[in-house]
């Protein structure tokens, strides 16, 4: 799967707007996380060719970018955590979730929700 890097604070006013057109996902991960990167795995497994016609898929390392973790809480109202799924509709946070709670099935079922 391939996921867009967020590596930039200023790329966040861009998914507000790439969120107007089509939903945008993003995944919080800590590389130094065993719970982290077997969500992320899981998510990868599952993903189909044609979810990228749904939504866009985004990749945060928040080791190497926290201060853009810490925006991303405050800019769309969500607590940090990691691993975290963060789902943003019309410029807004509309789901996320967290740890084992990071589930393919339930983020599709929001995105065509």
């Amino acid at each position: 799967m391939d996921w867009k890097r967020i590596e930039n604070v200023g790329q966040l006013e861009d998914l507000k707007k790439q969120s107007q057109d089509k939903p945008v996902l993003i995944f919080k991960h800590s590389s130094r996380c065993s719970i982290s990167n077997m969500a992320f795995d899981r998510l990868n497994r599952n993903w189909k060719d044609t979810d990228f016609d749904k939504v866009s898929p985004y990749f945060l390392d928040l080791i190497s970018f926290r201060d853009i973790s810490d925006q991303i809480a405050r800019e769309f109202g969500v607590y940090h955590q990691s691993p975290q799924v963060i789902l943003i509709k019309n410029g807004q946070a509309v789901y996320d979730n967290s740890h084992m709670g990071i589930s393919y099935g339930e983020i599709m079922g929001k995105v065509e929700g």
